[in-house]
């Protein structure tokens, strides 16, 4: 290969390998015994795990989750002020959108669904067996809920013990 083409394809598959907002440093697979799971933020409530696949969701740029939620679990109405790409992986949930988290409705989601959510849609989350959905969103990910009394973080004492 002449080295002007060289340079040239070294170039391009470079500039290929580059995602929005970052690069992709490496090939990764994640196997699901190797997905490392934690748990969620504060910004959400207590009993969700959450496992990092790509990126992070903390700062500027591509991220991939996976949340891993059991039967019961809710998220009371919120946004996001960007927009979110949603698979539901395993299980089911129900989805609203509105103020009031409103169970008749919702709707129903099954293993497979998936939601394109842009960016500030009032929307509340309702978990019907235990789940794992996975959000594809540009960073950093944040969310506001519409009833501040709704957010966790505002329920939270000193040591992550909640207030009484």
């Amino acid at each position: 290969m002449k080295p002007k083409l060289a340079i040239v394809v070294a170039g391009l598959l470079a500039f290929g390998g580059m995602a929005r907002g970052g690069g992709v440093d490496a090939h990764r697979v994640f196997l699901p015994g190797d997905i490392k799971w934690e748990p969620a933020p504060t910004s959400l409530p207590g009993g969700a795990e959450m496992a990092v696949l790509y990126g992070d969701p903390t700062q500027e740029g591509d991220f991939v989750v996976r949340i891993k939620a059991p039967k019961g679990y809710r998220v009371a109405p919120h946004t996001h002020p960007k927009a979110e790409l949603v698979t539901i992986i395993s299980g089911a949930f129900s989805f609203g959108r509105g103020q009031t988290a409103d169970r008749a409705s919702v709707e129903k989601l099954p293993a497979g669904s998936f939601v394109s959510m842009p960016a500030g849609v009032l929307h509340y989350v309702f978990v019907d067996e235990d789940s794992v959905l996975q959000i594809n969103a540009t960073g950093p990910w944040k969310i506001d809920y519409y009833d501040p009394k709704d957010d966790p973080r505002l329920n939270i004492a000193p040591m992550g013990t909640p207030k009484p």
